[in-house]
């Protein structure tokens, strides 16, 4: 009886994952980039990245898609991997692994030419993304009206990259778990009011860890709200953020948050060339210093990109002022980048 169960197993798996020939692409980019440390010591100001990401996909005969992810570090490490079961059920995509952040995807996704405010290195910013890198389950799918909708569940925040058969076990014990949940609308799509927002976007996440699973602690939480759009060459984009690193102990101190308004205004000048102008202001609230909360650290950055086919040259000069959400403290820096994909 066990065996004729066996293959009866057998015979189902192999009729629904009979896959049609796959394909295996290679993909990266090689950057170098002149930095100008302006408020500190520069030294060399040169610099280099390297990324390259092997990606295969096949589909199998019931129509679901299959594709596998793997990138590698600048030393020659693997990084991130991801497989994903694709078009199930005809409505949702299901996968597995890191690199799957949906948050990190929209830490800002305010228009700019080059670089996000503090894309140049100006400033101390804290971002949304904590579950990037981390091992977990996701999916992305579109419903009606709402647009697309994706999250991310992990079991376990421990920062740990386990091997297939293994677990993380006790890495970081003092953790719970994650999840993170992202949308997407189109306001052209919504009833009514559609036909005088066409051509902008509402992008709204919310994510929660638990950064301590002791009682008397909070949670870390992450909130996300942005409105892009373009009219003609310009593009313009608003967004506000609220990070809450968590009360990790219990119930002695409170727990640090931060506020992000961000603001992007781009122009294409033709289909190579575009400049924007944009800015990022952090608000920190943090019960032990009354002061803080006065000192606001914002960045004003002036982006030029220039692209042509696979290369792209780069400007940013930024400026900071409360640099660290220290008073009058500069950091300013000027960026020129040479990207280079394939």
């Amino acid at each position: 009886m066990k065996i004729t169960k066996i293959l009866v197993a057998l015979s189902f798996l192999f009729a629904v994952s009979t896959a049609h020939a796959g394909e295996m692409t290679v993909t990266g980019s090689m950057k170098a980039t002149y930095q100008s440390e302006q408020d500190s010591t520069t030294g060399n100001p040169l610099g280099m990245d390297r990324e390259i990401t092997f990606s295969g996909s096949t589909e199998l005969d019931n129509g679901i898609s299959m594709s596998v992810m793997q990138d590698f570090g600048d030393d020659g490490a693997f990084g991130n991997a991801k497989i994903t079961f694709g078009n199930i059920m005809g409505m949702v995509d299901i996968y597995v692994g890191t690199d799957g952040s949906e948050m990190d995807a929209i830490d800002d996704i305010t228009p700019t030419a080059f670089e996000e405010a503090n894309g140049g290195g100006s400033g101390s910013y804290q971002d949304v993304g904590t579950l990037a890198d981390e091992m977990g389950i996701g999916f992305k799918t579109s419903l009606p009206i709402i647009g697309t909708v994706s999250g991310q569940y992990v079991p376990k925040v421990d920062g740990t990259e386990t091997a297939d058969g293994v677990a993380s076990r006790d890495a970081n014990a003092s953790v719970g778990s994650g999840y993170e949940l992202v949308s997407k609308t189109s306001l052209g799509d919504l009833p009514v009011i559609g036909s005088f927002l066409d051509g902008n976007t509402l992008t709204l996440g919310v994510a929660e860890d638990e950064v301590n699973t002791a009682a008397n602690t909070t949670d870390g939480l992450e909130l996300s709200a942005a409105i892009t759009g373009s009219y003609g060459n310009f593009s313009y984009g608003y967004q506000k953020k609220h990070i809450d690193k968590g009360q990790v102990t219990d119930g002695t101190t409170d727990a640090i948050f931060y506020q992000h308004d961000i603001i992007g205004i781009a122009y294409a000048v033709n289909d190579a060339l575009s400049i924007s102008y944009n800015i990022i202001e952090e608000s920190k609230h943090d019960n032990s210093d009354a002061d803080i909360g006065t000192y606001k650290q914002e960045t004003d950055a002036l982006n030029i990109g220039y692209t042509v086919g696979g290369l792209t040259l780069g400007f940013q000069e930024a400026s900071t002022d409360n640099a660290g959400h220290v008073i009058n403290t500069k950091d300013d820096t000027r960026r020129i980048q040479v990207t280079a994909n394939f």
